[in-house]
């Protein structure tokens, strides 16, 4: 299970260096993001390093932020293998809300990132499927 931190921000100039300034000033490495916006505010989500740390750091720099479990699948990078855990997530009658890429720092394999309703419960049907979860 991964813990993805939230950061609700203003859309303007310059607030994603900010944001990234932040994590790097206290050392927090980002592994994988997500961007979604409209015309005043967004949702910046992001797995890091120390997500506790980035959201007390992202925190005392006056920006909203909370900690969502989220999972990560390890897949190969071929052709079809994210539809493969998309047509096993929908037989089990899974709903993804949203996702996004990351990677295995170790292994060099691709990490998709996401959320739905029942976190536990579906990683225990990804497990009995075969997949290796992060």
């Amino acid at each position: 299970m991964l813990k993805q931190v939230s950061i609700y921000a203003e859309n303007r100039k310059g607030t994603m260096q900010d944001i990234t300034g932040i994590l790097a000033e206290g050392g927090i490495n980002i592994l994988g993001s997500v961007t979604n916006d409209s015309a005043e505010y967004g949702i910046v989500r992001m797995v890091v390093s120390d997500p506790d740390a980035a959201v007390s750091v992202l925190t005392r720099a006056g920006y909203i932020c909370r900690l969502t479990d989220v999972l990560g699948v390890e897949v190969t990078d071929e052709v079809g293998n994210l539809n493969h855990l998309l047509m096993a997530l929908n037989e089990s009658n899974i709903n993804v809300n949203y996702l996004y890429l990351s990677f295995n720092r170790a292994s060099g394999k691709p990490i998709m990132v996401f959320h739905t309703d029942s976190t536990y419960e579906v990683a225990e049907c990804l497990r009995a499927k075969g997949f290796t979860l992060c």
